[in-house]
């Protein structure tokens, strides 16, 4: 998606585009996939009253009027049990706190939604600064187990910045769903969505190539090249990489050492997600947040308390995402030894639930996800859009410092840096080159309109 909205920014300016995505598919983590009889998203998605970018988008291909909204419930898995978080009453009779330690926790999310400023909270750490806030027995109790099953041991590298960014997107939701938990989602999941994008993209002289991993870039004054793992390669007046900072180090070998350090320093956390097709609801939670240890997964996302079921043949669709280290151990598990535990564990939570309620199930991987907000980031590692490379420039979801990961903020992503790169853009087309930075990474190839004027192409998140 981020390659995919940069590309229509860029056009916007004026420039032609290509888009190089090393998959069979486009949309990346957005795309879709088979569970079953079910096409639907291949990890779980929802739209927010507050995401502006998702939904212009949506507007502007002609898919606005097919968003639909709902109010959804919260629950906690805590104390071997299941309990409700979705009102203020619930919010008082939750069994793991206090009334004093709840208060705690009610003011640290009302003053983390009221700060305008986060780059303060790159200087603390996550744990250091929710203790200061909401106490020693609330983190241990809530705060702690979401972060663990968010950040796995990563948690302890996390800045304040991170559950700031979480609280203040979900913060947003309930005020602009007047205090209701108001999601919506398109009919169709993000199937239709990138079918009509793409359509779109291509009706305004976009060309999409997929199925083209790319092995190496190199730029000069000239321009930059492509080469690709059939051993064939083209050349464009400026490429963006949208890959992950590993992956910009690893394809690009004249970037100097001291960025191909930071790049590397760049901490990642990824995901395995099981999702199951079962027979019937778990319970009636759109989101269920796991407190208690010995739970394999992050959380339980049950989309048919969002989605219509008639969209799943009237059955329920249920993700139960990993979040994973580098070098965690799960990473080398099959993907039936990982549905096993995940089953068996579902039967210990619900006690409705039977082995045979399910249908179908599958197993998504990707290693490079999130890029974690550590101490310092936006200053000490935060990739740059410009590299030392000639005509090579860097956009990737590891410059979204004070922010989360999902779709409409990956659009705002490409919003900004589009017009960032405006400047150094025309500054090629006028000098024969862009300006140069010590530190970088890379995003999209743009570019100028016009019976000759060359291409530039945007290489995707899995090239």
């Amino acid at each position: 998606m981020l390659g995919l909205g940069l590309a229509a920014q860029l056009a916007k300016s004026g420039h032609r585009v290509t888009v190089l995505e090393g998959a069979p598919a486009i949309g990346g983590l957005a795309a879709a996939d088979e569970i079953g009889s079910v096409t639907w998203d291949r990890f779980y998605h929802v739209t927010l009253l507050s995401d502006s970018y998702l939904r212009a988008l949506l507007d502007d291909i002609g898919l606005g009027d097919k968003l639909q909204w709902r109010t959804t419930r919260t629950g906690f898995f805590t104390g071997g049990r299941l309990v409700s978080m979705s009102t203020s009453l619930d919010f008082l009779m939750f069994p793991p706190l206090g009334l004093f330690a709840k208060a705690r926790l009610a003011w640290t999310i009302f003053y983390a939604s009221r700060i305008t400023n986060p780059d303060p909270l790159e200087q603390v750490s996550v744990v250091d600064w929710l203790t200061r806030l909401s106490g020693r027995d609330t983190v241990a109790r809530i705060w702690l187990p979401l972060l663990r099953s968010k950040l796995g041991e990563n948690y302890r590298l996390a800045s304040a910045a991170f559950i700031w960014a979480i609280i203040a997107r979900l913060y947003a939701a309930r005020r602009s769903g007047l205090k209701r938990e108001l999601f919506g989602y398109v009919e169709g999941g993000y199937d239709s969505v990138l079918t009509r994008l793409r359509a779109s993209l291509e009706s305004r002289g976009i060309e999409i190539a997929t199925g083209r991993p790319a092995t190496e870039i190199r730029g000069d004054a000239a321009g930059s090249e492509v080469r690709f793992a059939d051993g064939t390669s083209h050349r464009f007046d400026a490429v963006v990489l949208t890959v992950p900072c590993g992956r910009v180090a690893a394809l690009c070998p004249q970037l100097t050492t001291p960025e191909r350090h930071r790049l590397q320093q760049v901490v990642y956390q990824g995901v395995i997600c099981p999702s199951l097709l079962l027979a019937r609801p778990l319970a009636d939670y759109y989101v269920t947040n796991i407190t208690d240890p010995g739970i394999p997964f992050t959380g339980v996302i049950e989309m048919t308390a969002l989605v219509d079921p008639a969209t799943f043949g009237g059955h329920s669709l249920v993700y139960l995402p990993r979040y994973l280290a580098q070098d965690d151990a799960t990473w080398m598990r099959s993907d039936d030894d990982l549905v096993a535990e995940t089953v068996a564990t579902l039967a210990r939570m619900y006690p409705q639930f039977r082995q045979g309620d399910v249908l179908a199930s599958r197993v998504a991987r990707v290693r490079e996800v999130l890029a974690v907000s550590t101490i310092d980031y936006s200053r000490s590692l935060l990739p740059p859009l410009e590299t030392s490379i000639d005509r090579v420039f860097v956009v990737n979801s590891a410059q979204i410092a004070q922010g989360t990961l999902n779709v409409n903020e990956t659009l705002a992503l490409a919003t900004r840096q589009a017009a960032a790169l405006a400047p150094l853009l025309r500054s090629a087309d006028v000098a024969g080159r862009p300006s140069r930075a010590q530190n970088g990474s890379a995003a999209a190839i743009p570019g100028r309109t016009g019976a000759a004027a060359p291409r530039m192409p945007a290489v995707g998140a899995r090239s």
